[in-house]
């Protein structure tokens, strides 16, 4: 009996093996994968932020020397200060709106699966027709706003060619494409027991109050994870401004978004470890306000559980 129990020990382990081995042979590619083209990449760029290196010449090392010049670049600066501008722009509009859009897309009434659809394309269209399309409608001469008031009579702007119009106009097209957040949200509040409601109606609760103590909590955790996701997107924005604007971050950049200073730095101007330390001083920003919003969670994210994040 003893000699039978632990043959069939040995089976078991060598079964267990056999699966541990097929369970790496599986999940190989995928490391591999993350090793070569992200963790790679990400330590490269850390070891290149201390070197000053323009691709044809040799590295030459400089130490901290990249991070204390950027301290002193004004088109650093510049550049944060118009991504910081646009994010606290479009990360409340699109939260709100997004949220408020959702919540009357979860209503029960004929051909709401049309409009469903219809805020949702936005976020699906390539981002050199958003950028065409906008810039027709942004035209200071022919463009479609300008036209309207016009027509109204009253002043016409310059919209993304002038300085004070072009972050916000911007910002207007965040919430316009924000139909991925509309459509989380809409997966939120579909979740949301009947019961709840139902319960709030016999209290005599009214549509504000039981929005503002069923709905707004039970979201909560949906709105925490969309404003994360939106803080991290409109610090890396690039592409949409990147097509619309002519100079590529004009007038007088007012659309030198963090982003497409990078790119310049290290595309245009060929200087590598500069735009490595830049990627760097990125990633801390975004990483410092991450944290300070998984901080202060807890005051304002709840779950159905009763307990707070």
């Amino acid at each position: 009996m003893q000699k039978s129990s632990g043959g069939a020990r040995k089976k078991g382990s060598s079964a267990e093996r056999k699966q541990l081995l097929w369970g790496y042979i599986f999940i190989g590619p995928a490391i591999i994968g993350f090793l070569c083209f992200s963790l790679g990449p990400i330590l490269f760029s850390l070891f290149l932020s201390f070197f000053k290196w323009n691709v044809i010449t040799p590295m030459e090392f400089v130490g901290a020397g990249n991070y204390t010049q950027l301290m002193g670049d004004s088109l650093v600066w510049q550049s944060l200060k118009v991504t910081g501008l646009y994010s606290l722009l479009a990360v409340p509009l699109t939260t709100v709106i997004s949220f408020f859009t959702s919540a009357l897309l979860n209503n029960r009434v004929k051909g709401i699966s049309l409009f469903r659809t219809i805020f949702y394309i936005p976020s699906i269209v390539p981002a050199v027709a958003v950028a065409a399309v906008w810039r027709y409608i942004y035209d200071p001469m022919y463009g479609l706003f300008n036209s309207v008031l016009r027509l109204v009579g009253l002043p016409t702007s310059n919209w993304i060619y002038s300085k004070s119009g072009v972050v916000p106009s911007l910002a207007i097209i965040a919430v316009w494409a924000a139909g991925n957040t509309v459509v989380i949200y809409l997966a939120g509040l579909q979740g949301i027991s009947r019961q709840l409601y139902e319960a709030a109606d016999i209290d005599g609760a009214g549509p504000v109050s039981k929005f503002r103590h069923i709905t707004v909590p039970i979201m909560s955790p949906i709105i925490f994870y969309n404003v994360v996701m939106s803080i991290i997107s409109c610090m890396q924005n690039f592409t949409l401004p990147y097509i619309m604007s002519d100079t590529k971050g004009g007038p007088d950049n007012a659309s030198l978004f963090y982003s497409m200073l990078l790119y310049r730095t290290a595309f245009k101007n060929s200087q590598m470890g500069y735009a490595a330390a830049m990627s760097w001083l990125l990633f801390l920003i975004i990483a410092i306000l991450t944290v300070v919003i998984f901080k202060t969670s807890d005051r304002w994210v709840f779950y159905e559980s009763g307990d707070r994040s």
